[in-house]
């Protein structure tokens, strides 16, 4: 898995070694982000997406490989530093290249972990509970016990860093998932989060280095 990312990293700056040279040729960066969770994710086999059914359709959540460690991130958290990226190699062609967005190191999570903390967020905002079991099957496909990004590159280049941590964004998903069973204002739920983020990201700026 891990391979085949840094696989279409290497085909994709070869690509552009071989025919995107000289002064007018177009800027090209690739980045990748960790796992990304928020709401409006209801894909299948994925931890807090089947957290999310488990809490919508009252039903028991089921964690098949709850001790493997995934670099659990916001949504948004991958989506700003994309656009962090282009504006700054558009002022600055020179500072195009390969980029991780993810985590800090201490917001990789066992899957367990997660969604426990998931259905405490649920619980909390909710007062409902969530049933969860562990079944492990022999079957599955062979996954990975631990993955990570490293992300000095984005942090050394621009000055970023991660905004919400786990817990608040887990806090979100909730929010947005409860939103979303009481048939609420989905759009205002995002345009909140979205600006509450932007603020937050405001804030730990000016605490630190601006690029």
């Amino acid at each position: 898995y891990s391979n085949s990312k840094s696989c279409s990293e290497l085909v994709t700056h070869s690509y552009v070694n071989s025919f995107f040279q000289g002064k007018d040729a177009p800027v090209v960066s690739t980045a990748r982000a960790g796992n990304v969770i928020g709401g409006g994710d209801f894909a299948s086999d994925r931890i807090i997406p089947d957290c999310v059914r488990a809490a919508l359709e009252h039903h028991e959540m089921v964690i098949r490989n709850p001790y493997s460690v995934r670099p659990f991130q916001f949504v948004l958290e991958p989506v700003m530093a994309y656009l962090l990226v282009a504006m700054a190699q558009y002022d600055d062609p020179a500072l195009a290249g390969n980029y991780n967005i993810g985590p800090d190191e201490g917001d990789c999570q066992q899957a367990g972990t997660l969604a426990k903390a998931f259905c405490g967020s649920w619980k909390e905002l909710t007062g409902q509970e969530i049933a969860l079991a562990i079944r492990t099957d022999e079957n599955a496909p062979r996954e990975a016990n631990f993955l990570k990004l490293d992300c000095s590159r984005a942090k050394r280049v621009f000055g970023w860093k991660p905004v919400w941590n786990t817990r608040k964004a887990l806090e979100k998903t909730a929010e947005w998932t409860m939103c979303y069973a009481e048939n609420g204002n989905i759009r205002q739920c995002m345009e909140n989060q979205i600006r509450s983020f932007l603020e937050d990201e405001a804030r730990e700026l000016q605490g630190g280095n601006e690029f």
